[in-house]
Formats: C-alpha cells, sequence, structure tokens
C-alpha cells in the first residue's frame, strides 16, 4: 500500500473519529439489500431530521470508534455497515432508522453510541419511542402553563372567598392591553 494512501485511510480514520466524538448520537446499521428508491428515501427522512448517512468500511470504522473512546462498538462492525451520525438530536436517528426498519425488514439496526452511551438494538428501540426534542419540550411548556394556571386559579380562589367572608375588598383587573 502506498504512502499517499495509507495517509488517506488515516485522514478518514480522524474524520470519523472526529464524527463520534462530535455526535450526540451516531447508529449503525446494515442496509444491504435496500433498493435505491429505499435507500434514497431513507436518506432524505434522516437528512430532513439534520441526520447524515455514511457507508464506512468496518477497518476504518473500528479505529475511529477506538479512537474516539467507543472501543465496545467494534462488536457491531461486522458485514456492510452504515452510519447515521446526528450532532442535534440525539433521538432522531434512532426513531427514523427504527421506523424504517419496521416497514422495510432489509435494514437492520446493529447498534451505536446515543448521548455518549453505547447502545444495542433494544436500547435504541427505547430512544425510538421517545417523542423528538420539540415534542419534549412542547410537552415540557404544557406542564409549565398547567403549573401556572393552577395557581393563579388557587390564587383567585383564595381572593373570592376572602371577599366573601368580607375581610378583604374586591381587586379591581387591570384593562386590557390594546
Amino acid at each position: 500500500m502506498s504512502e499517499k494512501a495509507i495517509a488517506v485511510k488515516a485522514q478518514k480514520v480522524e474524520e470519523v473519529a472526529d464524527q463520534f466524538k462530535n455526535s450526540a448520537s451516531a447508529v449503525v446499521v446494515d442496509a444491504r439489500g435496500l433498493t435505491v428508491a429505499q435507500s434514497t428515501d431513507l436518506r432524505h427522512q434522516l437528512r430532513q431530521e439534520g441526520v447524515v448517512l455514511e457507508v464506512i468500511k468496518n477497518k476504518i470504522l473500528t479505529r475511529a470508534a477506538e479512537k474516539a473512546g467507543y472501543a465496545e462498538l467494534n462488536d457491531v462492525f461486522a458485514g456492510p455497515s452504515a452510519v447515521a451520525f446526528s450532532t442535534e438530536d440525539a433521538i432522531a436517528p434512532s426513531r427514523i432508522l427504527k421506523k424504517f426498519a419496521d416497514a422495510n425488514e432489509k435494514l437492520e439496526i446493529k447498534g451505536g453510541v446515543v448521548d455518549g452511551n453505547i447502545a444495542n438494538l433494544e436500547d435504541i428501540s427505547k430512544y425510538a419511542s421517545l417523542p423528538s426534542r420539540e415534542g419534549l419540550l412542547g410537552q415540557l411548556m404544557a406542564e409549565f402553563q398547567f403549573s401556572i394556571r393552577s395557581f393563579a386559579y388557587a390564587v383567585k380562589a383564595v381572593q373570592e372567598k376572602l371577599e366573601e367572608d368580607g375581610t378583604a375588598t374586591p381587586v379591581e383587573e387591570a384593562p386590557a392591553a390594546e
């Protein structure tokens, strides 16, 4: 092997190691047997969520995973491997790939890294069942609104009770902002 080829492979190992280190999640799949149309559809779905799917040689993946501190992943690098990297949403690759694998039995999820933790197929399935980041933020906001609304009703009920008892004077409501 020429020095140039070795340098190119070393550079690729560095790039993939950086992807592992900088990603919120990286899910490894075997996409062997998918048609071109299915593969294109999968990549499109992933791209919409900011996820990049790359087919990478196992030897490069093995070295990159070791360099990134994920040597435990080396067991999943058997047969053809593609990796879905997400830098923003740790759940998106799991959710999209699980849904796609359920509809297309040719796609096999092997394992990966989610939020810095090694994940097997069972873990990835659990992550896939979680709502998206936006969905979780929406649920959190709804909880905050519910708490604030409950507090406001409680304050109003106390005020009304005090007014009934005659121990408090009614509070004038502020005029509505125009």
